[in-house]
């Protein structure tokens, strides 16, 4: 058992003395009526003379993060979900008894405050306790300067003390459901249905990733956690559903870094009768919205770049994009040898598998292009090779139908004209298999279920996945996925000697 501190033990014989005077430390139900950052907002222009003859009153509850005792009249302050709130509490207004419970209290502890509301003459917006209730007693002290400290894994291991110490925490924790909101709302508004898949799973599908492996004991069966929420959307338009979306944690088990957590929330939707510059619209429109409606502004200040929203955005060829920066055009090429000769000239490694056409292209592309794509792209023509179950291109079948979204030099959505053939897919599927052989252990499964279902028909689709926490790295302006989950995944803590 850990040794407490002595502000620890100070705040443990307190709240033994709470039960001696008959009143429960942790506190029962407190029926609050008013929030900090409502009263504050609605009597902030009030003039102070004016509260003379005012007689309006607020019930609130809070953490107490401030104290100042002087005698026998003191100042506290209280922070609720809202935000911030002083109190001016007196002997003379509440009585002895409860100005001694008040004494007692310390900084981190939860209250109940009934008073006037009242403005001092610095002109805060203040309320005059006329009933103090003790609730809850803090038994560990809060740190004095949490969100500044060198160790900033604490502030993700302990983010219940972050939410309390960090305002710029709180609002990025309130503002992402705001946003999936939003999301929600513009997809219904487009005759869209929002759905839920498995999240577990026999099959490798939908992506290029490593999985985590569970057992399911009552078959004895090794299965997957998801790692995309693809195919089993399809099998919805199959049945006729036609516009569907969802909104869920995948898993993929790889490295975490600021934009890589293994658990993350994708957003995948497709269109039936649609193309790719139906999901450029969809997406377009989509960030626009969140933009304006939610956050309030265009203009945004991400991974160190100058972020501007409006439309129109920029649409360019990965060919075309790797031209404006090498001047090398992959589209004239057609010899697999001399695709080789420049990967090898601009000493890009290829893995064995990578030996080809289309790896060779995306190469070029992370090494040459991807970081100067600075302002909202969307960037369309993938090598086949890349994109097992994308439609080829009708005029240049090396290409898909398939486009990217980058933001400050990363990807935001990966979109696509879905592959509806069921026999260029199985193809596909074979293609992805065969490179697990050469060492590609992130290739996908063959899903014969899948294949089935497409022999039944599944229409034009449109199809476009979205990386929620990137998407809110943006919207509310952190530099780490870390800051925009609530309990991202962290390494394990090393136990002292």
């Amino acid at each position: 058992m850990r040794e407490f501190t002595e502000q620890e033990l100070v705040r443990r014989e307190k709240a033994d003395r709470l039960r001696e005077l008959g009143l429960d430390p942790f506190g029962h139900r407190y029926d609050r009526e008013d929030y900090a950052e409502d009263i504050v907002e609605k009597y902030k222009d009030v003039d102070h003379d004016a509260f003379e003859t005012m007689t309006d009153t607020a019930k609130v509850a809070g953490r107490i993060m401030f104290i100042r005792k002087m005698g026998k009249a003191s100042f506290f302050t209280i922070k609720d979900r809202s935000g911030s709130i002083q109190i001016y509490i007196s002997i003379n207004d509440i009585g002895e008894e409860a100005y001694e419970l008040f004494k007692s209290a310390d900084i981190g502890d939860i209250v109940g405050v009934y008073g006037k509301v009242m403005k001092t003459r610095t002109g805060e917006v203040t309320i005059k306790c006329l009933e103090y209730t003790h609730l809850v007693k803090a038994l560990r002290p809060l740190p004095e300067k949490f969100h500044g400290l060198t160790d900033v894994e604490e502030r993700y291991r302990r983010r219940y003390v972050d939410l309390i110490m960090n305002d710029d925490s709180k609002r990025v924790a309130f503002l992402r459901p705001k946003i999936i909101r939003a999301i929600q709302n513009y997809m219904d508004h487009r005759g869209f249905t929002e759905v839920e898949t498995p999240v577990l799973t026999t099959l490798l599908t939908g992506a290029a990733a490593r999985p985590f492996v569970t057992h399911h004991n009552a078959q004895d069966l090794d299965m997957y956690l998801r790692i995309a929420l693809e195919l089993p959307l399809k099998r919805l338009l199959v049945g006729g559903m036609e516009a569907v979306y969802e909104i869920g944690r995948v898993f993929r088990n790889e490295g975490m870094d600021t934009r890589h957590n293994p658990e993350f929330t994708l957003m995948e939707a497709y269109l039936a009768y649609s193309d790719l510059e139906g999901m450029m619209d969809l997406t377009e429109g989509m960030f626009t919205t969140i933009a304006k409606d939610v956050v309030g502004k265009m203009d945004y200040k991400f991974q160190g770049h100058d972020i501007n929203l409006e439309s129109p955005w920029k649409r360019v060829s990965m060919t075309d994009a790797i031209k404006e920066q090498t001047g090398i055009d992959f589209k004239a090429i057609t010899s697999l040898e001399e695709c080789l000769k420049l990967a090898e000239e601009h000493h890009i490694e290829l893995e064995e598998h990578e030996k080809a056409y289309g790896h060779i292209i995306n190469k070029f592309f992370e090494k040459y292009v991807e970081e100067t794509l600075i302002q909202p792209t969307f960037l369309y023509g993938h090598p086949i090779e890349i994109s097992p179950l994308t439609k080829k291109n009708p005029e240049d079948p090396r290409f898909v139908d398939r486009f990217e979204l980058f933001i400050g030099g990363k990807e935001f959505a990966n979109a696509y004209t879905e592959l509806n053939d069921p026999i260029d897919q199985l193809e596909r599927f074979e293609a992805q298999l065969a490179e697990r052989d050469l060492g590609n252990d992130e290739a996908n499964d063959i899903d014969m279920d899948f294949i089935e279902a497409l022999e039944y028909g599944m229409p034009p689709t449109g199809g476009i996945g979205y990386g929620i926490d990137r998407l809110m790295m943006l919207f509310t302006e952190q530099e780490s996925i870390r800051d925009v989950l609530l309990f991202p995944t962290m390494k394990e803590k090393k136990k002292e000697d």
